[in-house]
């Protein structure tokens, strides 16, 4: 097993080869043949108003193609030569019927080739934002190669880079989550990170293999030690020195079989997700980094593939995290929060102002709030308040949970200091965020995402597949805290 690593060179587009492409291939600042096929935002209640301005012809296109302002609804329409003339889009502000700020993402995955403008709206982040997500393909595994899409032209500099800034780190996300564990294990893992880290100038290292017993990290190394594939640390810094601290903690289970107790086929199937923590605080680290935000930025990814073998942990085991504490294992598959446990006892020793862990944690979250909706968890009721007003401004909502204390006695164990499930089928997120929270001393704050990482079904900028959620969210919530520095 490796040693300790330093730096190495690269960036996100050239070290990786899940990167594949930029936001800036489908946002433009000017159409190439000097024309943009120009899009109109229908109102269901306003239709015949904003209607006003296309031609009796087109107008009964539209009646002929039964168009009645549905929202996320694009219908092509032709010019008197037969080439196409304009888009109608039926819009609303209304986020969950194909509205909503990410509305125009529909019509950048429907529309053929070609360069398009928004006819009667303003020109903002927000659609060029949309456009950019609805984009996203991942194309890695297909035989023949992706024919050029449609772009949006965003002439106000600003507000396209701000998007692309902001899609590529969703476009990385999304092309680490999306790629089987065969070509994305933890080394290929430390890899994206480190690209991520050495674009923008942080100091970074990793810790593999046996080093983590020798460096105190026996959490993370008994869940991965089953593989192959070496578990391991990476520990990325980025930021003025004298800055608010804020400390970002991804699960990175690149493949986790349920180890000893084993998952079903069906619950096996789509654990190639199961480092969406890690590919979630990579994108909003990228966002973090690209932004300039005004803080001292500490990332740590705990890596691991949770696999069976003869030295596999086992059911009954008892483990010492970093902090000292013991803990029963009660199910080899609920691995996640044990090498979150030992990272976050790590982020804690520089005591930051905020502890942030984003991990696909428990089903029990999804039970309780479905695919779309991540579970949130904080003792900061101003911070909690901030998250979920950005996370429905940027449609990337999130839902508080309680930390209920009185469910933390739940995790009593008979022969350790804890357990590290309830034995029981019941409040199971509320349960592992009591766990998670009990090795977040030392910071001021404690913020904890349980998320599902996926679209089952496609929405508007949300394409089927991979999704980094609640990063966006905290992200609005971070630029407004901690602003670029003047």
């Amino acid at each position: 097993m490796a040693n300790t690593k330093d730096a190495a060179a690269g960036g996100v587009k050239g070290a990786n080869a899940q990167i594949q492409a930029t936001a800036a291939s489908v946002l433009i600042d000017a159409p190439a043949s000097g024309h943009a096929v120009p899009i109109h935002l229908v109102h269901k209640d306003t239709q015949a108003a904003d209607l006003a301005g296309l031609t009796k012809a087109q107008r009964n296109w539209l009646e002929l193609a039964e168009f009645a302002a549905e929202p996320g609804r694009v219908v092509t329409v032709p010019g008197g030569d037969g080439a196409l003339a304009l888009v109608v889009m039926g819009a609303s502000n209304q986020i969950g019927d194909g509205g909503g700020p990410l509305q125009l993402g529909a019509a950048a995955g429907a529309l053929p080739a070609g360069d398009y403008g928004l006819s009667n709206a303003a020109e903002t982040g927000d659609a060029a934002l949309a456009w950019a997500m609805g984009s996203y393909r991942f194309e890695r595994y297909r035989g023949k190669k992706a024919k050029p899409g449609p772009r949006l032209v965003v002439a106000e500099k600003a507000a396209r880079d701000r998007a692309i800034a902001i899609a590529d780190s969703v476009w990385l996300a999304r092309d680490l989550i999306n790629t089987p564990a065969a070509d994305l294990g933890p080394e290929e893992l430390e890899a994206a990170a480190r690209a991520v880290a050495t674009e923008h100038g942080a100091t970074v290292r990793s810790i593999v293999g046996d080093d983590l017993l020798a460096q105190n990290f026996p959490m993370i190394h008994a869940v991965g030690r089953a593989s192959n594939r070496a578990p391991r640390l990476v520990d990325f810094t980025w930021g003025r020195e004298g800055a608010t601290k804020i400390t970002l903690v991804g699960k990175g289970i690149c493949f986790d079989t349920g180890g000893l107790d084993i998952k079903t086929a069906d619950g096996m199937s789509t654990m190639k997700k199961d480092m969406g923590g890690a590919a979630t605080v990579l994108a909003l680290a990228h966002m973090i980094m690209s932004a300039k935000l005004d803080m001292r930025l500490r990332v740590l990814l705990p890596i691991a593939e949770n696999s069976i073998s003869g030295n596999a942990f086992r059911p009954g085991d008892v483990l010492t995290a970093r902090n000292g504490k013991t803990v029963e294992i009660g199910n080899t598959d609920a691995e996640g929060r044990l090498v979150l446990a030992d990272a976050m006892v790590l982020g804690c020793e520089d005591k930051p102002d905020t502890l942030v862990t984003y991990a696909t944690l428990t089903g029990a979250a999804r039970v309780a709030l479905g695919p779309e909706l991540p579970a949130m968890y904080t003792d900061d009721d101003t911070l909690a308040v901030d998250m979920q007003a950005s996370g429905l401004a940027v449609d990337d909502p999130v839902w508080r949970m309680p930390l209920w204390m009185p469910y933390d006695k739940l995790l009593k164990s008979s022969i350790a200091d804890m357990n590290h499930i309830s034995g029981g089928p019941m409040a199971g997120s509320v349960t592992a965020a009591l766990f998670l929270k009990r090795f977040a001393d030392g910071a001021g704050r404690f913020l904890h995402f349980d998320i599902y990482a996926s679209n089952p079904k496609p929405k508007p900028g949300k394409p089927e597949g991979a999704e980094p959620q609640g990063a966006r969210a905290l992200f609005e919530v971070m630029q407004n805290r901690y602003p670029k520095a003047s």
